[in-house]
């Protein structure tokens, strides 16, 4: 017989779920990569959120990308990115892990009900563990979650300093955002 564990994290996929369908649905311009995007952001969210409760009792836990590890070690260093070529294959590794780089003057597109349904399968999963915060301190999934989202922000940190090493070289960017 399945679990009320499994009953609240089957209902917070759908939740999900279900936004990502509206808001592949709510397209009305031809199908791109570029508005797959929120609906496979949505549906990564859903399955974070799902598998949030075995990461918070430390059965797994995420590991953290090597391109992203390098970068915390120095952020800053320019061992290995001489080249412009060099740097462009630096800045586009960290994108493949970070996802696409910040652009200037582009707005953000959120939708309301792909918000609402995250809250709400965030907050069933979250109440399926009584005292969360001490359990995570507990498990190691706090601290190796600070370790993550460490290795995150060096690596955003990165690729900013990679942007601006090539734009003091000289070297033509071919990213995200086309400079």
């Amino acid at each position: 017989m399945p679990s009320p564990f499994m009953h609240l994290t089957i209902v917070a996929t759908m939740l999900l779920s279900t936004a990502a369908q509206a808001q592949e649905s709510s397209a009305a311009a031809p199908t791109t990569a570029e508005n797959k995007r929120p609906v496979a952001d949505t549906l990564n969210k859903a399955g974070d959120i799902a598998t949030q409760p075995v990461r918070d009792v430390g059965v797994t836990k995420r590991e953290i990308p090597a391109v992203l590890e390098r970068a915390s070690e120095d952020p800053y260093s320019t061992t290995g990115v001489r080249t412009c070529s060099q740097i462009s294959t630096a800045m586009a590794d960290l994108t493949a892990v970070l996802g696409p780089d910040y652009v200037p003057g582009q707005g953000t597109k959120e939708n309301r009900a792909g918000k609402l349904a995250e809250a709400g399968g965030k907050t069933v999963v979250n109440a399926l563990i009584p005292f969360r915060g001490l359990v995570r301190e507990v498990s190691g999934a706090a601290p190796a979650e600070r370790r993550y989202n460490a290795a995150l922000d060096a690596g955003l940190v990165r690729r900013g300093f990679l942007r601006g090493l090539a734009l003091a070289r000289g070297c033509k960017l071919t990213t995200a955002s086309g400079k």
